[in-house]
């Protein structure tokens, strides 16, 4: 997503209470928020749900996510895209495999 240069620390507070709020959610698997090395304007989140049909039934109209996503349209350069990927495989260190 790019934001309008500027209001990148208004994005992320409308954000950070979402976030906090899906890894609640029963079908919540991981979400992960990314910032582009070189726009600092360009966000990625890349969210995984045990279910996609309740996942855009059911967690997207949440109230949490209300807020957010009605400021979207005023903080946005553009539209947000949405792209839907079937999980393949995922790799992930074990946090024991990194201790000395």
């Amino acid at each position: 997503m790019h934001v309008k240069p500027g209001r990148e620390a208004e994005f992320l507070d409308l954000l950070t209470p979402v976030l906090d709020a899906m890894r609640h959610e029963p079908s919540f698997i991981n979400a992960a928020l990314h910032r582009s090395p070189d726009d600092p304007t360009l966000f990625m989140i890349y969210e995984t749900w045990a279910d996609l049909d309740e996942l855009v039934q059911v967690q997207i109209p949440r109230a949490y996510r209300q807020a957010y996503i009605a400021a979207l349209p005023d903080i946005l350069r553009q539209e947000r895209g949405i792209t839907i990927w079937q999980p393949m495989r995922g790799d992930f260190a074990l946090a024991e495999a990194r201790k000395p």
